[in-house]
């Protein structure tokens, strides 16, 4: 196979454990190579270029930043970048919001190899890549005439805090597992709040629940 063909991939987790997974599970292929890898958001947006990767495997939740933060910085920078989110959160979460935002397709980790590596074929070709399940939630979607739900109006951050709490961690946890500020999320917290006409978190929690926010 030419050098030409083979497709280089740059993958960005966070977990050494899962970029050894990813490695071992491509190293299978004989047209896809591992090109660059990066533990952070931060990284990822440094190193991506160095790699000469066409498809860039991309974890949803980085230690430093959002993910479709550093994929819509990414794609600012190379548009033309296949990237590919990965997640453990549920392809109705934040699936739309990657697409959205530039993403070439989503894929939770559950997901098996063959599926992995069908995508990322699928996205080097530069075709969108979405499961059966999403593709068909997409579908039954297509032609509803429904206003915008409160949460689609917060930003990416705001989103992501808003399911964090929903899923009971407080804000000092969040903050943490972030790598931002108390005072930040707060902030975050505040802001969805106002935008969402909520209250409190118990009324955030409830609404997440109750459009299926969180698992």
């Amino acid at each position: 196979m030419s050098e030409k063909s083979v497709i280089k991939v740059f993958i960005a987790d966070d977990h050494a454990i899962v970029r050894e997974g990813l490695k071992q599970i491509l190293a299978e292929t004989k047209d896809i190579v591992v090109a660059g890898e990066a533990e952070n958001g931060l990284d990822a947006i440094k190193l991506f270029r160095k790699s000469g990767c066409h498809v860039m495997l991309l974890d949803i939740s980085l230690p430093d930043r959002n993910g479709i933060e550093v994929l819509k910085q990414i794609k600012k920078d190379k548009p033309e970048l296949a990237v590919l989110m990965l997640s453990m959160h549920r392809e109705d979460q934040y699936a739309i919001r990657s697409l959205k935002a530039g993403a070439a397709g989503y894929l939770t980790k559950q997901s098996a190899p063959k599926e992995l590596v069908n995508a990322i074929r699928q996205c080097a070709a530069g075709l969108k890549y979405v499961s059966p399940a999403l593709a068909q939630e997409l579908a039954n979607h297509v032609g509803e005439d429904h206003t915008a739900a409160p949460h689609e109006a917060l930003s990416d951050r705001e989103y992501q805090t808003l399911t964090m709490i929903a899923s009971g961690k407080t804000v000092g946890t969040i903050a943490k597992e972030l790598s931002l500020s108390v005072k930040t999320v707060s902030e975050y917290r505040s802001r969805l709040l106002a935008k969402m006409n909520l209250k409190n978190s118990a009324e955030l929690t409830h609404y997440a629940i109750k459009n299926q926010l969180i698992d």
